[in-house]
């Protein structure tokens, strides 16, 4: 229902109605006299009476209002759809192959350098060739659809005859904030609408047990294996520990200090704010730092480099010495990230605080650790009541025990 307000931070009057099923308020600079507030609601009786004829015009009546130009645009598209398709078709509406170039370049600054790349490479490899020479309010709603039904049958790796629902979500997620944007700056309804997610299944975690990190450490290249055991007792993703510097090892504090990583071999900033962080050095961890020093420090900035100084190859590791090694082992095949969740695990089974953990982690909460990782730990997801019988035990007095 319409109303004359009090805005309390100005002590002023504001009016407050509804329009094309959207609330208004409108600010105005009386003071909340008896006088100012009846003038007020005699003009909000006239706008209401005119909503109701069809003959409001919201610019008449605040041609200064940031709403103004908004329901300009509307009401000239309900009241006089002649002219508004008039004024529409003089506006030069892209294609997707010309929009896209302008939106990837207005969005760099805000982006990390590994989404750029990923971002350009799916424009370049998926959207331009299925959407490229359409004008970009000509797409459907069902022209998405059939997009994603092409993406289905693109080969995928390792000899799959499509690509996996993970994947497929990926290329098609930015599709929403890309119709959006030219849905508001062109005028029309964006056809991203009611396009769920492909189901995919859930990528679980795989930790190791401690008595298979004592295999692996035992078995690895002496050269590697001051690079797993820190892997294995940080919890470091993999562009953490290949991208650190000696500069973030503090040996006198005894922490790691999280402040840059490396992706596709290039220096970039953290994955999130909360990944900037101090990691714990526990002496193990301590020791192969130490006994890193010695081995690379002479050759550059990075802890862990090749001859000629620069980081090491991911890639390169995980296919030569890593994989190799489970198969010798008689381990399951797992990616090195495996390391990562090791390391909470391990951390939980101690008993170590969760949000301390979450910290060493780099993860903005508990929710995340509890959700992943606590089903890996019996002792702390026991639901026997042996736990309590523990505490009773040890802490009741005995005349009650």
């Amino acid at each position: 229902m319409a109303s004359v307000s009090i805005r309390k931070e100005t002590n002023t009057l504001y009016l407050d109605f509804r329009y094309m099923g959207k609330r208004c308020r409108e600010q105005t600079t009386l003071k909340p006299t008896p006088a100012n507030r009846k003038n007020l609601e005699r003009m909000l009786t006239h706008i209401e009476s005119e909503i109701i004829a069809g003959t409001f015009r919201y610019k008449s009546h605040f041609p200064d209002s940031k709403s103004a130009e908004r329901y300009t645009d509307l009401e000239l598209q309900l009241h006089q759809p002649e002219e508004w398709k008039r004024q529409e078709e003089q506006i030069e509406v892209p294609t997707f192959a010309e929009f896209i170039t302008g939106w990837v370049e207005r969005n760099k600054v805000a982006w990390r350098r590994s989404h750029i790349v990923n971002i350009e490479s799916i424009v370049s490899k998926h959207y331009l060739p299925f959407f490229g020479q359409m004008r970009v309010d000509d797409i459907t709603r069902n022209d998405i659809l059939k997009f994603r039904t092409v993406l289905a049958k693109v080969p995928g790796r390792n000899g799959k005859e499509g690509l996996a629902n993970t994947r497929i979500n990926k290329i098609i997620n930015p599709l929403k904030r890309i119709f959006e944007d030219a849905a508001d700056e062109y005028n029309f309804i964006t056809p991203y609408i009611r396009i769920k997610p492909l189901k995919s299944p859930k990528t679980d975690a795989h930790p190791f047990t401690i008595e298979e990190v004592n295999r692996i450490l035992d078995t690895i290249r002496p050269d590697y294996r001051d690079y797993f055991l820190i892997r294995f007792f940080t919890g470091m993703r993999t562009g953490e520990i290949d991208g650190l510097k000696w500069k973030y090892v503090d040996f006198d504090h005894k922490v790691i200090k999280i402040r840059e990583t490396i992706v596709a071999g290039e220096e970039d900033i953290t994955k999130t704010e909360s990944s900037v962080r101090d990691i714990y050095m526990s002496t193990p961890v301590f020791n192969a730092l130490m006994r890193q020093k010695k081995h690379s420090e002479h050759f550059g900035k990075f802890v862990f480099c090749n001859r000629h100084g620069e980081a090491i190859n991911h890639n390169n590791v995980t296919q030569r010495i890593w994989y190799p090694l489970l198969k010798r082992l008689g381990l399951e095949k797992r990616r090195p990230y495996q390391t990562r969740h090791t390391a909470a695990t391990l951390w939980l089974a101690s008993g170590e605080s969760p949000e301390w953990i979450a910290r060493q982690m780099g993860h903005a909460n508990t929710s995340m650790l509890f959700r992943v990782y606590s089903r890996y730990v019996p002792n702390l997801t026991r639901m026997d009541g042996s736990a309590i019988e523990k505490l009773l035990q040890s802490k009741l007095g005995v005349k009650y025990a």
